[in-house]
């Protein structure tokens, strides 16, 4: 074996040209966009529209892998958490312009809700980013690999957000998950904004899956139901309905909008997704949703997502946003045999409406419900959507 003596002069003069390179590589990376350029050129914006424990963490971490996204897990949660005594309704304008900034790689909207010093970790849920902890975000994961949740949260916090908004200018897709939407109205200024290349992929899930989930969160989520209800004082007993009602009226709303009577700006950019069909077809849904927003899929993304929905984990009380692996199409049954019939009972009372729109087929009995090779699921028929530039934009949707 050969070994090389290095003088100390040799040492830091290596040292010094490593760090003028990543000088120079941050600056190349954090470079403003031409005040020539629309910010939408080349840029994908897709917002994943969904609910409380729907199976959309999951769902943004098949984005967040993916390494031509810059993905960003709930920014609407810091104005819920900043303004605690108002109500959804109040809250939303004030959602969809973060919403905006953070799709323009603006991230000093941040400092309305976050106190000062703002680090990167004070963003909610920053280590499940994977362009928070890649290049120039951080130096810890190449981009084509899968990200590292706990390594980065030791080692990628930064100060102020200045890297995150170069790491965001360099992804061809910011990708947003937002549970905070409860109709498609305020979100039109975006549609209709020339600087943004907006998509929505609205993800469902069975109410009577959505409740056993909830239980097990409850916890997780009081203050985000208080915002929910417009701070109603409700028994205890019938807030769980209560909130999976408003839920169930919203996802009326968005499909129906989207699908009866879509204004012209909105036709080919909503795809509405059901997280049992991701469960049971989950690369082909997958991949649908990629072509939807223009991504291709890759080995290794096709690896992580057999090793994350075929696991044998188990979710727990305490993990409300943690994505293990698991088996996905045992998870979407679970329901089935652990809710009691009088509350599956009453779930489809309050959702009537929207389990009949998309999909979801009533038990009568509890025989009926732990009947698990009866099918709950009705056929969806899989729209076609038109999502590139150059193809006309009045697709059928």
């Amino acid at each position: 074996m050969l070994w090389w003596r290095v003088s100390k002069p040799t040492v830091r003069s290596l040292l010094l040209i490593q760090a003028v390179a990543m000088v120079l590589l941050y600056g190349w990376y954090s470079r403003p966009p031409s005040q020539n350029t629309s910010l939408s050129e080349g840029k994908v914006h897709v917002l994943l529209l969904s609910s409380w424990r729907s199976g959309s963490s999951f769902l943004g971490q098949v984005f967040n892998q993916h390494p031509e996204v810059f993905y960003l897990m709930e920014p609407g949660w810091h104005v819920w958490m900043s303004i605690k005594q108002a109500g959804a309704r109040s809250l939303r304008m004030a959602v969809r312009d973060m919403i905006r900034s953070v799709f323009q790689c603006d991230m000093s909207v941040m400092d309305a809700y976050i106190p000062q010093p703002c680090n990167v970790s004070s963003l909610f849920m920053w280590s499940h980013s994977h362009a928070l902890c890649s290049p120039p975000a951080c130096f810890l994961t190449a981009r084509n690999e899968i990200s590292k949740e706990q390594e980065c949260k030791q080692r990628c916090d930064s100060q102020g957000l200045k890297l995150a908004e170069a790491a965001c200018r360099t992804y061809s897709h910011v990708v947003l998950k937002e549970v905070r939407f409860f109709e498609l109205e305020s979100l039109y200024p975006l549609l209709q904004d020339p600087t943004l290349d907006l998509r929505i992929i609205h993800l469902v899930r069975d109410p009577r899956a959505v409740l056993r989930s909830r239980e097990k969160s409850a916890y997780a989520l009081v203050q985000d139901s208080a915002i929910v209800l417009e701070q109603a004082s409700l028994p205890e007993q019938d807030k769980p309905y209560k909130v999976l009602q408003e839920i169930c009226r919203s996802h009326v709303r968005i499909y129906e909008t989207a699908m009866l009577k879509p204004p012209d700006f909105l036709r080919g950019r909503y795809k509405m997704i059901r997280y049992e069909d991701l469960a049971r077809n989950t690369l082909a849904e997958i991949e649908a949703m990629y072509e939807f927003v223009g991504l291709e899929m890759t080995e290794t993304l096709q690896e992580w997502i057999y090793r994350i929905t075929h696991g044998k984990g188990k979710g727990t009380k305490n993990d409300a946003f943690k994505i293990t692996s698991r088996n996905a199409e045992d998870v979407s049954l679970a329901w089935r045999t652990t809710l009691p019939f009088e509350k599956v009972q009453r779930i489809q009372d309050v959702c009537k409406g929207a389990m009949t729109l998309l999909g979801y087929k009533a038990v009568d009995s509890e025989r009926e419900q732990k009947l698990l090779y009866l099918d709950l699921l009705k056929p969806h028929e899989r729209n076609q959507f038109s999502w590139l530039p150059s193809k006309s934009t009045s697709a059928k949707v």
